[in-house]
């Protein structure tokens, strides 16, 4: 067995498979609180949502204070966290052409914060302020899901 080969069958392919189990999970959770809070909430079920807040006040301002706290998180660190998926590939290009993977810096950063955004401002995207906001939005919505599912787990049905 080549290094090559026990690389893939003992890291990558746990590694993956993790990440997998981690994606679906996670789209199931959101799922899950879509199906509550928005179509439950908007068909009725809003005096549920209503009466499980009332309910469990300090549950509520955990989630809210959870909420609040990762968006600030991310917004303080969206440079960084912009530039390190912009260093690691996963942006593509700048505006200029230039692969984001072979810039540094503040160039980096920038790019990075950009195509988050939906492209530079000149070409019509929300630039860096944009790529700021999704950085802080999904922060703050990652921050409102695990902390509503573990609030939802462990209170009474």
């Amino acid at each position: 067995m080549s290094i090559f080969d026990a690389l893939c069958e003992y890291v990558f392919e746990p590694v993956g498979n993790i990440i997998v189990d981690a994606v679906e999970g996670t789209g199931r959770c959101i799922d899950s609180v879509v199906t509550t809070v928005v179509i439950e909430g908007i068909g009725g079920g809003l005096d549920k949502v209503i009466d499980i807040v009332s309910e469990n006040p300090g549950k509520t301002v955990a989630v809210v204070a959870a909420t609040v706290a990762t968006g600030g998180a991310a917004l303080a660190y969206a440079g960084p966290l912009a530039a390190t998926a912009g260093g690691a590939g996963l942006l593509g290009s700048a505006s200029t052409g230039t692969a984001i993977s072979t810039l540094s810096g503040a160039a980096l950063t920038n790019a990075s914060l950009a195509a988050l955004g939906g492209g530079s401002l000149a070409a019509g995207g929300a630039g860096m302020a944009g790529g700021t906001m999704v950085v802080a939005a999904t922060g703050a919505t990652t921050g409102a899901v695990v902390s509503g599912g573990i609030a939802a787990s462990t209170s009474k049905s």
